[in-house]
């Protein structure tokens, strides 16, 4: 055999031990598994009901009128706070008002213990539009529902009395008016958990 088949031989041969080294290395045992994971999201749901808030005709300074709602948690999440927001449009019939009608409407959340109402919080329309969701949160629905909130399934009686305030002067700017009032009530979960 000559010089060069004898290199090449030789070469040949220091790679096939090379690769049977190399090769060596990587017979081991294994074996795999693989896992499914699900992520569901809970739900937030507050109802409220009845949906209408109040439909009155032929009020006069003096009067007024009672209305229940039950606020329910129909998801499957807690509810750490309710928030409400206000808004109101004012039909002037006779277009004269000099003030807000809402102004003249006062609105006095209640607190219903053992058939006596207790009045947690009292303002007018005018001013409940213009306070903020968090603050009507702290004068209302705090002291009402507390630092538990409404659990998944739980309901609460918010009840609110309504009052065209006499104010013993003379209000007949508001006569045949109409105030169209809106009421949007907002859950907000808690802090999250370790699961």
């Amino acid at each position: 055999m000559g010089i060069k088949k004898q290199l090449g031989m030789g070469v040949a041969t220091a790679v096939l031990g090379l690769s049977l080294i190399g090769g060596g290395t990587f017979a081991y045992f294994s074996d795999t598994v693989e896992t499914s994971n699900t992520f569901a999201a809970g739900t937030l749901d507050l109802t409220a009901k009845p949906t209408e808030i109040i439909n009155v005709g032929n009020m006069a300074p003096g009067d007024s009128m009672v209305r229940d709602f039950e606020l329910h948690n129909s998801g499957t999440l807690d509810i750490n706070t309710v928030y409400l927001e206000t808004n109101y449009t004012v039909e002037d019939a006779q277009g004269d008002n000099s003030e807000d009608f809402g102004e003249h409407i006062v609105v006095e959340f209640l607190y219903n213990v053992n058939n006596l109402d207790e009045v947690i919080y009292q303002t007018t329309l005018a001013e409940l539009q213009e306070m903020t969701p968090e603050a009507i949160n702290e004068h209302i629905f705090y002291p009402a529902i507390g630092d538990e909130g409404l659990a998944a399934g739980d309901s609460h009686d918010f009840v609110v009395q309504f009052n065209f305030n006499d104010n013993g002067e003379d209000q007949n700017q508001f006569q045949g008016d109409a105030l169209n009032l809106e009421w949007t009530f907002i859950a907000t979960q808690g802090d999250g958990k370790d699961i």
